[in-house]
């Protein structure tokens, strides 16, 4: 069954975003392994020649620069770690336009902060600028600008900006190429007996669990920082697939539906691009504590959240803010764009209509946040 659902998502996949993580691109020395690079380049080169469209987001600048400065090892302070990807990103996009160049392909380096998605306006921008990249037969490939973002801006790993480039994009699959063979139900490396996870129908604390939180030298994230990723994608209806990038011909492989790494399945329908930057893109600016009638009527009715359902108005915001929503214990199960300033829905919190016209003499929205302008991100 597992492979045919495989197949299933391949053949679905007409648009395809692929992460490879330094692990998978340098050796132990964290020189960059241009065979493997090269083997990658021709699998993705297939992929498009199957008439997908590919974006490529490739860790990698840093590790590079720390093999190129001949440095041992990853630095661990912001002005060297920014030193070695601006030396080791024009490595990497040399080997990568000389790669694609084999084929009479060009390679198109985009270099994102955080700030160019969060913004609307900078988001449709990327959004554009790969669609067209698509028309010309280009590869996009993306990394995050590590020489000018800092802790306020970042991503804060590769894992969670492929994520967001697969809601930016609507691609239907998301594939994580990483240094281990898949989620298992334990770390493999302490356990023998740990067992991979084929497939994952849903990623909740049970599975969530199983992650580790180890990490490699060169390496920004981890199994967890992975699983925030495939929880990010799947929750906007996109399948996601995590596997090991170091075995030969691994993309060639799963495209063929072999049951490697664990697949993520998709969570209900895919939502529109708009929604996504809504849901998983943008960042809230403050929070909404509700009781347990409002989380019912959001999430289980498919209804506007009212001031009424409202007990606790958190940060400062203002009409139009996007704001996260919550349960009483601080579980975040939707986002969405307030009708009302902190301020003003601090005095309506927990207010009927008739409250509301009494308090305000008028009632400028009848709900705090309209469905329409609301994305369910949780449970």
């Amino acid at each position: 069954m597992a492979d045919s659902i495989r197949n299933r998502v391949f053949a679905s996949a007409k648009t395809i975003v692929i992460k490879v993580g330094t692990n998978v691109l340098t050796d132990a020395k964290g020189q960059l392994d241009r065979q493997r690079v090269t083997e990658l380049i021709e699998q993705l080169v297939r992929l498009q020649a199957a008439g997908r469209r590919i974006a490529l987001v490739t860790s990698g600048a840093i590790g590079a620069g720390v093999g190129q400065l001949q440095l041992g090892r990853r630095p661990s302070d912001l002005p060297h770690l920014q030193a070695c990807a601006a030396v080791g990103q024009c490595v990497l996009m040399q080997l990568y336009q000389a790669g694609f160049a084999n084929y009479h392909l060009h390679a198109a380096q985009i270099l994102l902060t955080a700030g160019d998605v969060e913004n609307r306006k900078r988001y449709l921008n990327v959004r554009n600028t790969l669609f067209t990249l698509w028309e010309y037969g280009c590869v996009p490939i993306i990394n995050e600008n590590d020489t000018v973002s800092v802790a306020e801006i970042k991503f804060g790993d590769n894992d969670h900006l492929a994520a967001i480039v697969t809601n930016l994009v609507q691609a239907p699959l998301l594939i994580l190429l990483t240094n281990v063979d898949g989620l298992f139900t334990s770390d493999p490396t302490q356990n023998p007996a740990a067992e991979r996870l084929e497939l994952v129908e849903g990623i909740d604390r049970s599975v969530t669990a199983m992650a580790s939180a180890t990490r490699s030298v060169l390496g920004s994230g981890g199994m967890r920082s992975k699983l925030r990723a495939a929880r990010l994608a799947t929750a906007a209806g996109s399948a996601v697939i995590m596997a090991n990038g170091s075995v030969p011909g691994i993309l060639d492989r799963l495209s063929a539906g072999e049951s490697l790494g664990t697949l993520f399945l998709p969570q209900g329908e895919s939502l529109p691009a708009w929604k996504r930057w809504l849901g998983f893109t943008a960042r809230p600016v403050g929070s909404l504590r509700v009781d347990a009638g409002a989380h019912r009527a959001v999430v289980e009715q498919g209804r506007s959240l009212l001031p009424v359902g409202i007990r606790r108005v958190e940060g400062q915001f203002s009409k139009g803010d996007l704001v996260r929503v919550c349960t009483l214990d601080g579980v975040e199960i939707a986002r969405g764009l307030s009708n009302y300033a902190a301020a003003e829905l601090s005095r309506l919190a927990g207010q009927n209509t008739e409250q509301i016209l009494s308090t305000l003499g008028k009632i400028p929205y009848v709900e705090c946040i309209h469905r329409d302008n609301l994305v369910i991100t949780g449970e």
